[in-house]
């Protein structure tokens, strides 16, 4: 498990002990992890570091309302199959064994759940990434507990496909509808938060070497205040980190004049900005610290 989260901190994600833990579980087990948390807590950065540090090759599905098999499993190649069987028809071959040499895996188009387990052209182990799951519908969900519960896929004119080396299978969600119970037994399960301070620092530092210390240590404290106010949408790591390099590039110091200019890099919202900008900011400001 140290060795996992060395590795992980190479390519500059700090990940912590019960992280490191689910994850070294996660593969010794060959079982798939559901990561849950708020937006920007990192979800998706984890199977990025993973498959950069296990040098594995990252196959990603982004979810989203709609999404169907055939964008996400498999879909046959119809203007292939087509040009097949009129070419058939010229030799006149039509019969049985024309279906079955077009309904097979030379017409068949893999898409991101099938080329994880069943890749055409790359033998490296692969890291597959479900990424924002809870946006796609509860039947979307159904379609995967096949591939989470046994690593395989059906495909009706072909049979089943089952993967010669299993991929590792992140899953994220941010929590926006419940998963359904059949899926979260398939996984093991981490609830990913925001960091603590000293974690926000370890991250910043990782990622922006050479920064201010006193400049990171009091940007992450005030996101930290921001994190506990009332706010639609909270600062995740990736806009603090962007916060801190926009503070680097415009002089580096933090007051409140300066962050009140670049709060457009913490806040993505206008309701947001009008709280800060009232009551709310002056309490920010004053428990962070910043004149």
């Amino acid at each position: 498990m140290a060795e996992l989260v060395s590795a992980l901190a190479a390519t500059g994600y700090v990940a912590d002990r019960p992280l490191g833990m689910v994850l070294h579980l996660a593969g010794a087990l060959e079982l798939p992890v559901l990561l849950e948390g708020e937006p920007g807590v990192g979800k998706t950065s984890v199977a990025e570091a993973l498959a950069e540090a296990t040098g594995a090759r990252l196959v990603r599905l982004q979810c989203y309302e709609g999404l169907a098999a055939h964008h996400a499993l498999y879909e046959w190649d119809y203007a292939r199959q087509l040009l097949a069987i009129r070419v058939a028809e010229a030799r006149g071959t039509v019969g049985e064994e024309l279906q079955r040499t077009i309904f097979s895996e030379e017409f068949l188009l893999r898409r991101p759940l099938l080329e994880a387990i069943s890749p055409t052209d790359d033998d490296r182990p692969v890291v597959l990434l479900v990424d924002e799951l809870d946006r796609a519908d509860e039947e979307f969900e159904a379609l995967l507990l096949e591939l989470l519960a046994q690593f395989q896929v059906t495909v009706p004119e072909l049979g089943t496909i089952t993967a010669t080396r299993r991929p590792r299978i992140v899953l994220t969600a941010n929590r926006t509808r419940p998963l359904s119970d059949a899926l979260r037994r398939r996984c093991l399960y981490h609830w990913l938060p925001y960091p603590d301070l000293q974690r926000e620092i370890e991250i910043v530092e990782a990622r922006l070497p050479g920064s201010a210390e006193d400049l990171v240590r009091r940007a992450c404290e005030l996101v930290g205040r921001l994190r506990a106010g009332e706010y639609r949408k909270a600062p995740g790591i990736s806009e603090t980190v962007d916060w801190i390099r926009a503070l680097t590039l415009v002089g580096g110091v933090l007051d409140d004049g300066l962050v009140d200019e670049t709060l457009g890099c913490l806040l993505k919202d206008g309701d947001d900005l009008e709280r800060f900008r009232g009551s709310d900011g002056r309490r920010v400001l004053r428990e962070a610290g910043v004149a």
